[in-house]
């Protein structure tokens, strides 16, 4: 604990998995007789920021790998352009992957 407080840097250590949460809706069906029945059901919802503009969504946990529920993958909301954001992303890989070994940027910067 005392090493994530001591070398916490907002640049870097920035959650893009918030919380999760369950959602309760009640719904209500006809029996064949014609009787009214409620019925609920829950979905998880989890709670992500976004990585192209910074805004907080939800999405159902439902709909996402769950390996992908952490903060090492990235996440884009449904107002941002996804395949765009990838391709901005590989570029910035590549020239990290394409740096010389000699070179002087400091480690932590990339």
């Amino acid at each position: 604990m005392l090493f994530i407080e001591q070398f916490y840097n907002l640049n870097v250590n920035i959650c893009m998995f918030i919380k999760e949460f369950t959602i309760s809706k009640r719904h209500e069906r006809h029996s064949k007789l014609g009787k009214l029945h409620e019925y609920w059901r829950t979905s998880t919802m989890v709670v992500l920021r976004c990585d192209s503009c910074d805004v907080e969504f939800t999405r159902n946990r439902g709909s996402m790998d769950p390996n992908r529920i952490n903060n090492n993958y990235f996440h884009v909301c449904s107002n941002c352009d996804s395949k765009r954001f990838a391709q901005k992303m590989g570029i910035t890989r590549k020239q990290i992957w394409d740096m010389p070994a000699s070179s002087d940027l400091d480690i932590s910067k990339l």
